[in-house]
C-alpha cells in the first residue's frame, strides 16, 4: 500500500510504502495521486489528511480492498458536497450510515484508497481536474456506473466519527459537478431548490456550470481488471428458496420444477400460498404428494399479501444463503449454482439477477452497485436477512422491497446487479381472487400524492432535502399528465394532496 499524507487536500506532506517514506516530484494531490498509479499500480493508493494519519486502522484495510475494483473513504470530518445534493438525487447512495460499510460514491479527502491499475483507467477522462476533492468524488461518481464499487468505509480507522460533517464544496463546485454528472435539467430544479427552500439566487453559480464538460453518459471500461475476492468464505452452498404465491397453479409449479433440476439444489424450497376465502383449500396436493429432491414447506394461509408472505417464509430458512424468488419466472438450471459463485467471486453479499420479459432486451450491461432490491430476483445472505422483515406499511402498496433493500444496506449489506445472470419473467396476469384490493386512502377527497407507502419510505429513508427534491420533481413530471393546467391552482391542489399522503404515511408508520 502507499499512501499519501496531505494537507488539506492540496499539498502533499510525504508518501509512505509501509513505514518507509518515498519520494516523488508532484508536491500537489491531484498531480501525486497520478504519479502514484503510474508508478504502483498493483498497489493500493491510499491517501489521508496529516491530522487522521495516526488514526488509520491498517491490519483492517485488506477486509476493506478485497478485490480491485474497489474505492473506499471515510470522512472523519469533511466532505465535498453539501446535503442539497438531496435535491436532485434520492438514491440510496446519497444518505449515508456511517457507522456501516455503505454504498456511495460520495468520497471524503480525509482518508480512502484505490487500486492503482484501476485509478489509471479514470486518468483520460479526469486527469485536468486539479481540486482533489473534485476528483474523488467525480471517479467515483461515474465509476459506480460502470462497475466500481465505492463505498463509506469505517473499517479504514481505528475510531469511528460521530461529528457533523462539514461540507468543503463551494456553490459553483455543486453546480458544476450537478451539470457534468447528472442530466442537465437537474440543474435548473437544483436552482430552483435553492430560491425555494434556502432563500438563495446562486445565478453565478447556474450559468458557470454551463461551460463545464459534460461528463453525464460516459464510459470507463474497468473489464480487463479481473475481479476474485479474496475473503475467506464463511458460508457454505446451502440455499433455501422462498416463493410467496397466489391463484397462479401452473406457473408457480413450472418453478418448482425448475428449482428440481438445478445443478445446485435448494436446501429447502419454502411456499407461502395465500388465498382469502377460509373454506378454500389448495391448489398444489402435488407438493406434499411428490417426491422433490429438497424440502418442500408449504404454509397455506387466509391472509393476502406478499409482504406478510415473505415474512413467514425468511423465519424457516436456515441455510447460508436465501434466493427471493417470483412465482411466475424460468430459471436455466446452473442459476443458483452460478448464484452462489459469482457472489463468492465478487465478494458480495446479496445479488439482484437480471429479471427480463420474453424479448426485451438487457438495459444495463455492467455488473455494479444496484439502487433498489428485487424481493423476487435476489439471492442474499442469509446472516442479514435474519435481522430484517418486510413491513406491514407497504403491504398491498408500493415500496416494500425498496424498504427492506434500505434494511440491508443499513445492516452493511451491499446490493450488487448482475447483468449476465437472467431470470425470465413471464408477467403472469392477475385474475381470479388476485383483484387488487381498494385501500382505505383510495376514498379520499383529495386522493393523496404520492401513494401514502412511497411517502413513508421517503419519511422513514431520505433527507430532509431528498424529501424536497422527491417533492419537486414529482410536481413537475405529474404536471402535464393531469387536467389542471393553471399552474398556481396545481400547486395549490398538489400540497394538498401531498399533505393528505403525509397524514396517511405517518399513520402506517405508527404501526410498525
Amino acid at each position: 500500500m502507499i499512501i499519501l499524507i496531505h494537507q488539506n487536500a492540496q499539498q502533499v506532506v510525504k508518501v509512505l510504502k509501509g513505514k518507509t517514506e518515498i519520494k516523488i516530484s508532484a508536491t500537489h494531490c491531484t498531480i501525486a495521486f497520478w504519479e502514484l498509479a503510474e508508478k504502483y499500480p498493483e498497489e493500493i493508493i491510499a491517501w489521508c489528511e496529516e491530522k487522521y494519519s495516526a488514526d488509520l486502522n491498517l491490519a483492517q484495510w485488506p477486509k476493506v480492498f478485497y478485490q480491485d475494483l474497489i474505492m473506499a473513504s471515510y470522512a472523519i470530518e469533511n466532505v465535498f458536497l453539501p446535503d442539497s445534493i438531496g435535491y436532485i438525487d434520492q438514491l440510496p447512495f446519497v444518505n449515508v450510515k456511517r457507522e456501516v460499510l455503505f454504498p456511495t460514491w460520495q468520497m471524503s479527502s480525509d482518508v480512502g484508497g484505490i487500486k492503482g491499475e484501476s485509478l489509471l483507467k479514470f486518468k483520460p477522462l479526469f486527469e485536468g481536474i486539479d481540486e482533489f476533492d473534485y476528483l474523488l468524488n467525480s471517479i467515483a461518481k461515474i465509476g459506480q456506473q460502470n462497475g466500481l464499487f465505492c463505498y463509506s468505509a469505517p473499517g479504514l480507522v481505528i475510531q469511528i466519527s460521530d461529528k457533523k460533517l462539514k461540507n468543503t464544496a463551494t456553490s459553483s463546485q455543486l453546480f458544476s459537478f450537478i451539470y457534468q454528472y447528472y442530466n442537465t435539467i437537474w440543474l435548473s430544479v437544483l436552482f430552483w431548490c435553492y430560491w425555494r427552500y434556502e432563500n438563495k439566487l446562486p445565478i453565478k453559480a447556474y450559468l458557470q456550470a454551463f461551460f463545464e464538460k459534460k461528463c453525464f453518459l460516459q464510459k470507463v471500461d474497468l473489464s480487463g481488471i479481473k475481479i476474485q475476492s479474496n475473503k475467506i468464505p464463511k458460508t457454505s452452498n446451502s440455499i433455501d428458496v422462498i416463493i410467496p404465491t397466489m391463484g397462479r397453479p401452473k406457473y408457480l409449479m413450472q418453478v418448482i420444477e425448475d428449482l428440481s433440476l438445478q445443478s445446485l439444489l435448494p436446501k429447502k424450497v419454502i411456499v407461502v400460498e395465500q388465498n382469502p376465502d377460509v373454506n378454500s383449500i389448495s391448489e398444489f396436493p402435488e407438493l406434499e404428494s411428490k417426491i422433490w429432491p429438497f424440502e418442500i414447506i408449504h404454509h397455506f394461509i387466509h391472509q393476502t399479501g406478499a409482504c406478510n408472505a415473505r415474512n413467514i417464509a425468511l423465519e424457516e430458512v436456515d441455510a447460508d444463503w436465501v434466493f427471493f424468488a417470483d412465482d411466475d419466472i424460468r430459471l436455466k438450471t446452473d442459476l443458483l449454482d452460478t448464484g452462489i459463485k459469482e457472489l463468492k467471486r465478487l465478494g458480495a453479499d446479496c445479488l439482484n439477477l437480471n429479471c427480463k420479459q420474453e424479448g426485451e432486451g438487457v438495459v444495463f450491461h455492467k455488473i455494479k452497485q444496484w439502487g433498489s432490491f428485487g424481493s423476487g430476483t435476489s439471492m442474499v445472505k442469509s446472516h442479514f436477512t435474519k435481522n430484517c422483515e418486510f413491513s406491514k406499511v407497504y403491504e398491498h402498496g408500493y415500496g416494500e422491497d425498496a424498504d427492506f433493500g434500505m434494511q440491508l444496506r443499513q445492516l452493511g449489506c451491499d446490493i450488487i446487479y448482475h447483468p449476465e445472470i437472467e431470470i425470465l419473467h413471464l408477467k403472469a396476469p392477475m385474475g381470479g381472487f388476485r383483484e387488487k384490493p381498494i385501500l382505505a386512502w383510495e376514498q379520499e377527497k383529495p386522493l393523496p400524492k404520492p401513494s401514502p407507502t412511497l411517502m413513508a419510505f421517503a419519511l422513514k429513508y431520505y433527507t430532509p432535502q431528498q424529501i424536497k427534491g422527491f417533492k419537486t420533481s414529482l410536481f413537475l413530471k405529474f404536471y402535464n399528465i393531469q387536467k389542471i393546467k393553471n399552474p398556481i391552482t396545481y400547486i395549490r391542489e398538489m400540497n394538498k394532496r401531498w399533505k393528505k399522503s403525509e397524514e396517511w404515511a405517518l399513520d402506517l408508520m405508527k404501526e410498525e
